[in-house]
């Protein structure tokens, strides 16, 4: 069944002949999409924040998942694709929105037989995340419900807490598997934003990457940062985290936790992280001693 399915979609290919291969891919169409599919993590949660369920014809199945997506609860009024092209077609849609890193071989397809699609990078700044919304959001025709979630977005961060005077703490990301987050990511952006120095800044990584262990302990981190859903579902890679060396550290760091599903994507969820983390900062301060404190 499945090599007649896709000996049916290469015959549809072959049909399509010169005119789909010259498709941009580009979202030219006669005005907003009323169908649209969204095939990333990270689009799906755009998609259903900007537009009512009847303009989605379909999202990724992550996005149902309450653990590693913020819009779970949206996700369960409409249809779900796993990321084939014979699914996305069989819903129909009139525009196509991917993530530039997933489901590329889908994407080609739906190029191939004339699709509009619509990529979205990762963006790595809120100054990014917020036009990467507008964008959309215009594409969707759509201009003031994109505007009403930068606005929400916005109103978040501005709730932070005033960071302590005083040295910034210094925070490091620490993932099962050892991965840490430097600099030019939005992950950084949030420590930041948190009132935080990122101590992974300084391990010559960019984006994400690991390190050993012995090199993350030496980063003299005052926060360590965990995932939040850490212990479920169980893994090996997470033993690392019940590491002696850094349960010993534990002792005199604080410990913040963090949902992943807050800071993967470009929404309101950034700012719930970055509230944890101003939260630890300050808490962190609090049980510092101050240098000189206690003195004669």
């Amino acid at each position: 069944m499945l090599m007649r399915s896709f000996a049916g979609l290469l015959a549809a290919l072959v049909a399509a002949g010169p005119a789909a291969a010259g498709a941009t891919g580009s979202s030219r169409m006669e005005g907003p999409a009323r169908r649209v599919v969204s095939l990333n993590l990270c689009t799906d949660e755009m998609v259903l924040r900007l537009l009512p369920p009847e303009r989605v014809a379909a999202v990724t199945w992550l996005s149902r998942d309450p653990s590693r997506s913020t819009v779970a609860d949206l996700a369960a009024a409409v249809p779900v694709v796993y990321g084939n092209a014979e699914e996305v077609l069989g819903v129909d849609p009139d525009l196509i929105v991917a993530g530039l890193y997933t489901a590329r071989s889908t994407v080609a397809v739906l190029r191939r037989l004339g699709h509009p699609v619509h990529d979205v990078g990762i963006p790595t700044t809120e100054a990014e995340v917020e036009a990467q919304i507008r964008e959309l959001a215009a594409l969707l025709g759509v201009a003031e419900s994109g505007e009403r979630l930068v606005a929400e977005i916005e109103a978040r961060f501005s709730a932070l807490p005033i960071p302590a005077p005083g040295p910034r703490p210094r925070a490091l990301v620490l993932d099962p598997n050892g991965f840490t987050v430097g600099r030019g990511s939005i992950v950084d952006a949030m420590i930041n934003r948190a009132g935080l120095d990122n101590a992974g800044a300084a391990l010559a990584v960019a984006g994400h990457g690991a390190v050993p262990l012995e090199v993350a302990i030496l980063t003299g981190a005052d926060i360590l940062i965990v995932d939040a859903d850490r212990d479920r579902p169980p893994a090996l890679a997470t033993a690392l985290l019940q590491h002696p060396a850094l349960r010993r550290l534990g002792r005199r760091i604080t410990v913040a936790e963090v949902p992943s599903r807050l800071w993967t994507c470009a929404g309101p969820g950034l700012a719930d992280a970055a509230a944890i983390l101003a939260a630890a900062a300050l808490a962190h301060q609090a049980a510092t001693p101050v240098a000189g404190e206690g003195r004669p």
